[in-house]
């Protein structure tokens, strides 16, 4: 198999890895960090892929969606894609562009699995790398879920909901990284879905600043 290749020639223990998010995953708390009622500054982050380079863009914005802050990093990418290990490889130049803010936002919208995640989700191993900052995952899919009415268990626990914005389109899978509860994640979501896009405002313009940059990569400026 192609992953069982990749992982021979990146000399990659998949078994520690597997543990070591197993472990993290104890730190998580499902609980709301702060009256999320009373937040001001949303960050998002736009990941993409240049050949063998990550691009990370984050950005802050109020709660009207203006942008007050935003970073980027263009960095080597030295892990593979490898299905349920998407941290290990996008997470460090999330980490180093995240550290370039001047704002801090109260809760950040990731696009991948909270606690939805077979084991750790790319949404809270981020929120723990970052200090514990509040975060939800954004997914187009679940694994290993089950999905009943607009809920999604994992072994019969809660664990997300599914938030249906465009009519004809895939829904968005809703799941806290840590430091939130599942219904204020949901809400924060619907709460900033501004037609015709389908992703909350601040994941749209991560993903609009994302392609600013690619612009300016591709003249020099």
């Amino acid at each position: 198999m192609e992953s069982e290749k990749l992982v021979k020639q990146y000399g990659i223990d998949l078994e520690k890895l597997e543990k070591e998010q197993i472990k993290l995953a104890e730190q998580l708390s499902i609980k709301d960090k702060i009256d999320f009622k009373l937040a001001d500054k949303f960050g998002a982050f736009f990941n993409t892929f240049i050949k063998n380079r990550i691009l990370s863009c984050v950005i802050v914005c109020d709660k009207n969606c203006e942008v007050v802050d935003r970073a980027y990093v263009l960095d080597k990418t030295s892990f593979p894609y490898l299905a349920g290990f998407r941290a290990y490889r996008e997470l460090p130049a999330m980490i180093l562009a995240f550290n370039k803010l001047n704002e801090m936002p109260d809760v950040v919208f990731i696009s991948g699995m909270g606690i939805a995640h077979p084991r750790l989700g790319l949404a809270s191993h981020f929120s723990i790398s970052a200090g514990n900052i509040p975060s939800i995952g954004v997914s187009d899919a679940v694994f290993d879920c089950e999905e009943k009415d607009e809920g999604i268990t994992k072994n019969k626990k809660k664990v997300g909901k599914i938030l249906r914005t465009k009519p004809g389109s895939r829904p968005l899978y809703i799941s806290p990284g840590n430091q939130i509860t599942i219904d204020s994640s949901y809400d924060l979501c619907k709460k900033f879905i501004h037609l015709p896009h389908k992703l909350p405002e601040p994941m749209h313009l991560a993903r609009k600043y994302a392609r600013e940059v690619q612009d300016e990569l591709k003249t020099g400026n």
